[in-house]
């Protein structure tokens, strides 16, 4: 296949070919956590693809982080996004016509606008504690949700919203609150917030969803 786009991490299955997904990072940026999670998609028979949307910079803190955000151009992130589905589509390892998306915080605000903005090209989305407000009528996509049960930075009247637009649009949807968490429980590189049991189960959940999403994989 040809080679990725710049900034850019894409891990393929042992097979070469299977589903294609878009991993979104969170506002960190593109860090060791977001590439080591598309290997251990990979090897769950997916291609997996995450773009940078911070094009090289990382954040440890959560200062460094909201100065990134800030910074983050908005129209670079649509062209590396379309890039990001434009490659995906027209690889010849990726074997389902339609894309999953995995977004965590940011970067699930980021999926979801993206399964409006290029709905025929997403068949389904997994958000991590991450929601968007909007019309979702336009939408093709199933969605899974995973929320924390405490979390001061998504507020619990946004997950109900995001419920409510999906149900509205008549779009599969199913959301789990994880009992004991509180934002970014998903990811291994946050020891004071990373919750391990909650997110192995996450983990299964969102496998099973994409591939009964996209297809079976061939590292079933």
């Amino acid at each position: 296949m040809a080679d990725a786009p710049q900034n850019s991490y894409l891990a393929l299955p042992a097979s070469g070919r299977g589903p294609g997904l878009l991993v979104l990072h969170a506002w960190w940026g593109l860090n060791g956590f977001f590439r080591g999670l598309c290997d251990r998609l990979a090897g769950e028979g997916f291609v997996a693809y995450a773009p940078d949307l911070y094009r090289g910079r990382v954040a440890i803190t959560v200062e460094d982080a909201g100065r990134l955000r800030a910074k983050m151009n908005r129209k670079h992130v649509e062209v590396d996004l379309a890039t990001a589905v434009r490659y995906l589509r027209g690889s010849e390892a990726v074997s389902h016509p339609a894309l999953g998306v995995i977004g965590f915080s940011l970067g699930a605000y980021l999926a979801l606008g993206l399964s409006v903005a290029q709905a025929e090209d997403v068949g389904a989305v997994v958000v991590f504690y991450g929601t968007r407000g909007g019309d979702y009528t336009q939408a093709q996509a199933a969605y899974l949700g995973h929320f924390a049960e405490t979390d001061e930075w998504v507020a619990a009247s946004g997950v109900k919203g995001l419920a409510k637009s999906l149900r509205a649009a008549h779009r599969p949807a199913t959301f789990y609150t994880y009992a004991g968490t509180g934002h970014w429980f998903f990811e291994a590189d946050r020891p004071d917030a990373y919750r391990p049991e909650a997110a192995e189960l996450a983990s299964q959940r969102t496998v099973e969803f994409l591939r009964d999403a996209l297809g079976k994989t061939s590292e079933v």
